[in-house]
């Protein structure tokens, strides 16, 4: 637990991004119950675009870039790309004066759905402390 003083209960929701969700695929792993996990609906895309990074690369075969794809597809989240999600995206992405809205929409999710945002991702910890976000770690979500 870091960050902006995360708030871990019995019952905790976690915003995760798509390295997190590629992890958890990755590892056959899933968050300890009654815990539950939210994005953006951007986080399926930028799955399906890191996978396929990864097998033009040749860090995956074919296959195992389509058995995770197919793991997120089936990973229990709730996807959210609503008008207000969007609609805070906006305003983060301004605040942030950012060159695109991809942060933002995870920052969204995880500042209106979530009691934690768990990433790896160094540009999106960094926005999410300058934002007051609240900070979970990997472990977090299997406690």
């Amino acid at each position: 637990m870091s960050g902006a003083g995360a708030r871990l209960t019995a019952m905790t929701r976690f915003a995760i991004d798509a390295g997190i969700a590629l992890r958890l695929v990755s590892d056959g792993r899933t968050p300890t119950a009654p815990h539950s996990l939210v994005g953006p609906a951007v986080l399926r895309t930028d799955a399906l675009e890191t996978l396929y990074r990864d097998v033009r690369a040749g860090r995956l075969t074919d296959a195992e870039g389509r058995r995770l794809l197919d793991g997120i597809a089936t990973l229990k989240i709730r996807l959210l790309g609503d008008r207000v999600s969007r609609a805070n995206a906006w305003r983060i992405a301004v605040r942030l004066d950012a060159h695109d809205t991809r942060l933002a929409e995870y920052l969204a999710v995880a500042t209106l759905q979530a009691d934690v945002l768990v990433t790896d991702d160094p540009e999106l910890r960094a926005a999410a402390e300058s934002g007051g976000v609240p900070l979970g770690s990997f472990d977090d979500l299997l406690r």
